[in-house]
């Protein structure tokens, strides 16, 4: 990029100073193809420049419906250097829901993969002025037949990067607006906690319609010059032989992600030597499943974080993983956090719960096209994340629930997730979800479900009998039902939602 006038902080740069470094760097590998650093910062530039040949200009969004692909990530950093909106969608949603989110977010071009293109073409036919979807394989030379060859503009370091959908219990889709600056920090952040180098190998496994995506090593990758090998899906025994043949350094998932790869029946035989930091988001990592992955040699980094910071806010060092088992840490760099009372909305100092709030350069500016919900996600300057954690006296943080969640049984707050991880601490059981129902009595009480472990037959009264050793009595679930999974979300969270409906 040439202009030389771009804010310090724009994403644009990255791929731009990787390429002049190291030019013949691998920044991609995709299936067997190999994407070089100077292959990938050329493409982007000359996409950016059709992209505002045809008419879009800077704020415009570009709305995509794909697997990932490289492709993708060449259109990322396009929108990048050319001032423009990436709106990655969820491939998992019906082509109701995404006409809804085009209807939302008002794409001035929609983008999708061979793969999406039907779903897409149908949710384009019910948006009036949604217009024909373009193929992102096809993507340059589709715009080249009549587009002009533009100039790149300055971006500013507040120019919005990503749109990243946030739909889901609340209603109506939300878009939750991700700045260059945004990205940069939360990135600079993560390095200093968990460095990347040139010379890593990343597996990228995580859909890039999720923050994590793009935020939680991909980026901060290819701006270090590193090779991430991206991967359209995930599938637990591919993952095993990638990292023993392309030697992968470090990747990141759920704990079901781990969950699965322990499983699989090549696991204790797989090579992983190579692996030397896997990270975990979502939820905290069960013990039994921290244990096998530690026997292994690997140190694991778990933490925590939301979309509309970008999304990182904790992280739990490899060395904490036993001694501060449960909790997700301190705050990340650039980083300001503070737990506010939900009874007198009064800052908690030091030890003490609280709903956990969020300041800093990685905060997001507000939900698009949305100012009462971004109204609501704010209080004095303050990212309400509505997550309900303790602070301890060395400063650890441990999420107890949602404030959502948070249910009232005889007068007594619960916190399902403190339930779950005493669930999870007993011998026999894999994993455990609470969730709160009416009684009669107590007005609320909690309902748990549990999976055992392997070959493992669960005797529920001694399950119980372990609650009780553990919690006080109006937090010990009233039933227990084993189940042989737990339903996950796409990105493999427990989709509460749906155990909900099998108690009514």
């Amino acid at each position: 990029m040439t202009d030389g006038g771009s804010g310090p902080y724009t994403i644009g740069r990255w791929i731009t100073d990787s390429a002049t470094l190291t030019p013949s760097h691998i920044a991609i590998e995709f299936l067997g193809r190999k994407i070089t650093y100077d292959e990938l910062d050329a493409r982007s530039t000359e996409l950016a420049r059709l992209l505002l040949g045809h008419g879009l200009t800077t704020g415009d969004r570009i709305a995509t419906l794909t697997e990932n692909r490289p492709e993708h990530v060449e259109l990322l950093f396009a929108c990048a250097k050319a001032g423009l909106i990436l709106t990655p969608l969820n491939y998992h949603h019906t082509a109701h829901e995404l006409a809804q989110q085009l209807e939302a977010f008002t794409p001035s071009l929609v983008v999708a993969s061979e793969d999406y293109a039907a779903r897409i073409e149908e949710a384009c036919s019910l948006v009036a002025g949604a217009g024909e979807p373009v193929s992102l394989e096809r993507l340059a030379d589709s715009l080249s037949t009549n587009s002009t060859i533009a100039d790149l503009p300055n971006i500013n370091d507040e120019d919005g990067l990503l749109l990243i959908s946030t739909s889901g219990t609340t209603g109506g889709p939300k878009g939750a607006l991700l700045t260059h600056a945004n990205c940069y920090w939360t990135n600079l952040g993560f390095d200093l906690s968990i460095p990347i180098h040139s010379d890593d190998v990343v597996l990228q496994i995580l859909p890039q319609f999720h923050v994590g995506g793009w935020n939680v090593q991909p980026l901060l990758a290819w701006a270090k010059g590193a090779t991430v090998v991206l991967e359209p899906s995930f599938n637990p025994e591919r993952v095993l032989d990638l990292v023993a043949n392309r030697h992968v350094t470090m990747m990141m998932g759920v704990p079901t992600t781990y969950l699965m790869l322990a499983q699989q029946p090549g696991f204790t035989e797989a090579d992983l030597t190579s692996l030397r930091a896997v990270v975990v988001g979502g939820a905290s990592m069960p013990i039994a499943l921290l244990e096998e992955w530690h026997g292994r040699g690997i140190e694991v980094v778990q933490g925590y974080g939301l979309t509309e910071a970008s999304p990182n806010v904790f992280c739990l060092a490899p060395e904490d993983a036993f001694t501060h088992a449960g909790s997700v840490g301190k705050p990340y760099a650039f980083v300001e956090v503070a737990l506010c009372d939900i009874v007198t909305s009064a800052i908690v100092n030091g030890v003490g719960r609280g709903e956990v709030l969020v300041r800093g350069p990685n905060v997001f500016p507000g939900y698009w096209d949305n100012p009462m919900a971004t109204s609501n996600a704010f209080s004095d300057g303050w990212l309400r994340t509505g997550d309900i954690a303790e602070r301890d006296a060395a400063g650890y943080y441990r999420i107890c629930g949602r404030t959502k969640e948070m249910y009232v049984s005889g007068g007594e707050n619960v916190y399902p997730a403190e339930v779950e991880q005493v669930l999870t601490a007993h011998k026999d059981v894999l994993e455990a979800a609470i969730i709160s129902v009416e009684h009669l009595k107590w007005g609320e009480t909690g309902n748990a479900f549990v999976v055992a472990k392997p070959g493992v037959t669960l005797d529920l009264e001694e399950l119980r009998n372990h609650c009780r050793r553990h919690l006080a009595s109006f937090k010990v679930p009233t039933e227990i039902y084993v189940m042989t999974e737990l339903p996950r979300s796409h990105i493999g969270k427990i989709d509460k939602a749906q155990l909900r409906t099998m108690t009514t």
